[in-house]
């Protein structure tokens, strides 16, 4: 059941984009990025203003992708931003200092209102 709220939610988001976009005229790509700014402003209110908090719309399913992207270091020294070389290979056996690990988050519930705000 929690699926098919999941589906409406990301239709309503589409819906939403398609309309502002012919209400505004403006191309519903540019909505599509103001809303993923406001989930990730929303995100970082959340999880804290700290983090490297990302967000991506897939504007043909309306599927919403939260991740907070950490720098791989040898010494940490800000742990909203960095992850230590070991426990970045934990994730990635691949990675090495300077690289970039992305880190899932759980989606945000947000209504209709706070979709329109967006």
């Amino acid at each position: 059941m929690a699926t098919a709220g999941i589906s409406a939610n990301r239709l309503e988001l589409l819906q939403i984009a398609d309309s502002v976009a012919r209400e505004k005229t403006i191309d519903k790509k540019i909505v599509i990025e103001a809303m993923e700014e406001a989930i990730q402003k929303a995100a970082k209110a959340r999880y804290g203003a700290e983090n490297d908090i990302r967000c991506e719309i897939d504007p043909k399913t309306g599927e919403s992708k939260l991740t907070r992207v950490l720098a791989v270091v040898d010494e940490v020294e800000n742990d909203s931003t960095q992850v230590n070389l070991a426990d970045a290979q934990k994730r990635n056996p691949d990675a090495k200092v300077g690289d970039f690990i992305a880190e899932t988050l759980p989606p945000l519930e947000f209504g209709r209102v706070a979709a329109q705000n967006a």
